[in-house]
């Protein structure tokens, strides 16, 4: 936790892939300070509340391209989660999201991926690696569990903590914009980031089949 070379304000909007100048060392030569003095001046902004980015990984280069080429591999499967075990450190929740924009729709520096296959990538090459065969897809007798976006306004806003786990735990949240209906099974349970109530979820164990053709 002291290589500041690696450390970068996150910012809101967040930018989740900063140029190499932007990092706290190259800038607290620039300024004439210390990295840790920089360090703590950064986590003051935003009344407090502010967060550094500090990537741990495919980063030697200052640049997501190493991570394009892993998303293009055909074995590669996306996700990511550790159950929460990092949850006061990172917000694993925001990864779908930055898939469609920052991959999809913003990135600057470097080649984007194409809209089809981020959506293939995380619908039905996941459903297909779970053997959950009953979804992915949008075709009759399938699962209809489908999300309605306005991808223009597709947003993610910068992570916040919150104390809400048991004994004031601690979590990061990210909210996102743009979601203007979230259907499980056939029903709207999210409208305009708005929960309606509506449940229809149900526990599932091992893999599902395909419905009859």
């Amino acid at each position: 936790m002291t290589n500041f070379s690696k450390f970068f304000p996150l910012g809101d909007p967040p930018d989740y892939e900063p140029v190499r100048e932007a990092n706290v060392a190259a800038r607290a030569a620039r300024e004439g300070k210390t990295p840790e003095e920089l360090t703590y001046e950064l986590m003051l902004e935003r009344e407090g509340r502010a967060l550094l980015y500090v990537p741990l990984a495919n980063y030697a280069e200052y640049n997501l391209d190493a991570l394009r080429e892993m998303i293009l591999d055909p074995v590669t499967t996306m996700g990511l989660s550790d159950g929460g075990a990092h949850c006061g450190l990172i917000c694993d929740a925001s990864m779908p999201t930055f898939m469609l924009t920052h991959w999809v729709r913003d990135r600057s520096r470097g080649e984007r991926l194409p809209l089809e296959l981020a959506v293939k990538r995380q619908t039905h090459d996941t459903a297909r690696f779970y053997g959950l065969n009953d979804r992915g897809t949008l075709r009759p007798g399938m699962k209809a569990d489908v999300n309605v976006i306005d991808f223009d306004a597709l947003k993610l806003h910068a992570p916040r903590m919150v104390f809400d786990l048991p004994a004031g735990g601690r979590r990061l949240i990210q909210r996102a914009d743009g979601y203007k209906y979230t259907v499980v099974s056939g029903e709207v349970i999210y409208e305009n980031a708005e929960a309606t109530g509506a449940m229809p979820g149900q526990l599932i164990r091992g893999p599902q089949a395909a419905p009859a053709a």
